[in-house]
Formats: C-alpha cells, structure tokens, sequence
C-alpha cells in the first residue's frame, strides 16, 4: 500500500514539474543572418555583447570597417556610462548607500539607413550599502553588482534584436 501510495506521488511530482514549464534559454532566433557593430574594444559590455554575438549560430558577426557591407544590418552602440552617485548620508556625514548606474545607447539600422530599432537608451540602477569597515568587500559588491547589470542589459539588447520583425 505505502509502495503504491510512493509509486502515485512521485507520477503527480512528475507530471508537475512537466508542466510547469521550465526550459533552458534558447539562443535568439534573429531575423537577419550578418551584423555589423562598432563595440568600445575594451568596455566590458560591449566584450560580453561580442561574445554573446559571436556564439550565436545563426549569426555571422562582423566588426571590421572594411567589411562593413557584408553586413543585414548595422548595431549602432553610442556609448556606455557608469555612474555612481552618494544617496544617503549617516549622521556623522559618512556615506551609507550609493546608487550605481549603467546606461546604453544604440540603434540598429540596415546599410541604406533604415531604422528598424530607434535610438534607445537602455538604463539599469542598483543600490549599493556603504560601510566603511567592509570598503573592501563592498568594492567586489560593487564590481558584482555591475556585472549582474551588465549581463540583464546585454540579454535585453538580445531580446529587442530578436524581436525585429522586417528588413
């Protein structure tokens, strides 16, 4: 009886997990086969946009000048900008909390100038404690905190770029 009692719930459990609907994230399907960018080689968003770019399967990208032409379309980056910025003060007027900001702007255009994404400024913020006791390991918070900002920007550019629908 507790056999089949056992047998039963682990059945449910997995129909359960089944339908809930958990999947591994999907490469991007994009609507062209080539793209050009001109990405900052050295800012750490456009190397991790690059890399994701690159390993895509069904995306030759190009970032040569030269090659310019070989390119669907064309992934204007105007820059990104970190900012840091004071919060909240204690009573001593020390620091206690920052507000850490990561902007981006970029449209994709084809070669003949057709905008198929507007310019847009993509903008992430997190707030960061501030105790100047733990200064060390609030800078590697802070250096985390960036990443982690820079990795959901780098997945929304992804999703706006598969969501282009025509040429």
């Amino acid at each position: 009886m507790a056999r089949r009692l056992l047998l039963w719930l682990s059945c449910v459990a997995l129909l359960a997990l089944a339908g809930c609907g958990f999947g591994l994230r999907q490469n991007p399907d994009f609507p062209f086969s080539s793209l050009y960018s001109n990405l900052p080689p050295l800012s750490p968003l456009g190397i991790e946009l690059k890399r994701v770019l690159r390993s895509s399967p069904n995306l030759i990208y190009i970032d040569e000048p030269g090659r310019l032409n070989e390119a669907q379309v064309i992934l204007d980056v105007y820059g990104e900008q970190r900012t840091k910025t004071v919060l909240g003060l204690n009573a001593k007027g020390q620091v206690r909390e920052f507000q850490l900001r990561l902007n981006l702007k970029f449209r994709l255009r084809t070669p003949l100038g057709k905008e198929l994404i507007p310019e847009t400024e993509l903008v992430q913020q997190r707030t960061l404690s501030f105790d100047e006791a733990f200064a060390l390991a609030k800078e590697g918070e802070e250096a985390l905190l960036y990443r982690n900002m820079q990795s959901d920007m780098v997945q929304q550019i992804l999703r706006r770029l598969a969501a282009v629908k025509q040429l």
